[in-house]
């Protein structure tokens, strides 16, 4: 399963994630740019081109078609992202399963204002204030990840396509600030596939460094592979893999 981070996040928020998981499926993580080893690396000028390069670099990894299935897994701006990476593969190589947390299907979404939110609020918008609270010194590292990821969600413009094959199920936090749980159903449009939604316990963010997040759930959505068709690592993961 692939995994695509919230505004900000980092392929460490799906640590405990891939610990529950290890048994069903081995977890891959995206590091985008603008954060921890690539601090250096500037995110991409819009979100097409944040897709043209996430892309790229997935291609070698996927084993679809007769090589195997896949899921991708998103939250909030990476629900938006896996949706369109998983759009922008070709027919044989999308994944059989897209799980997208947090996040309005990509007809209703919107880029929020940011311009004249405070830290504070950044913080809290993208579920961070309790994860960096107790270390604020890397708030500000987590800010300049933040106002990177937003600036390029608010390039993002939805046209009008044919849905994917992909399967979606969508998930929201019933403590979600961000999300109306009504908002789910809108991802229906977007799959020729099988449809799914669901509000479960927790906030905006399902999957954190301190949590695995709807692990079970996860896992009995991804346990109906068959066994030879699965990536299983050959032991319990620590950490997810970085892409």
């Amino acid at each position: 399963m692939f995994c695509f981070p919230h505004a900000g996040g980092d392929a460490t928020a799906y640590t405990p994630l891939a610990r529950a998981l290890a048994p069903v499926a081995e977890v891959w993580a995206l590091r985008p740019p603008a954060r921890g080893g690539r601090s250096r690396h500037p995110m991409p000028p819009d979100f097409d081109t944040l897709v043209g390069a996430v892309s790229e670099a997935l291609a070698p990894h996927l084993t679809g078609g007769e090589g195997g299935r896949f899921a991708f897994y998103g939250q909030s701006f990476g629900a938006l992202l896996a949706y369109e990476v998983a759009r922008a593969l070709p027919a044989d190589r999308r994944p059989e399963l897209v799980v997208a947390v947090g996040a309005p299907s990509p007809a209703e979404w919107t880029a929020r204002e940011t311009r004249d939110l405070d830290a504070s609020e950044l913080l809290r918008l993208t579920g961070l204030d309790e994860s960096v609270r107790a270390h604020p010194d890397l708030a500000e590292l987590a800010l300049g990840a933040i106002r990177a990821d937003l600036a390029v969600s608010a390039t993002y413009r939805h046209r009008p396509h044919a849905p994917i094959g992909s399967a979606i199920h969508a998930l929201a936090g019933a403590q979600d600030p961000m999300l109306a749980t009504t908002g789910l159903t809108g991802w229906a449009a977007h799959t020729r596939g099988a449809f799914g939604h669901r509000v479960v316990p927790g906030g905006h963010l399902l999957a954190t460094v301190d949590r695995s997040g709807p692990a079970d759930l996860l896992a009995s959505l991804l346990t109906p592979l068959p066994a030879a068709d699965r990536r299983v690592p050959a032991a319990p993961h620590h950490a997810p893999r970085e892409q």
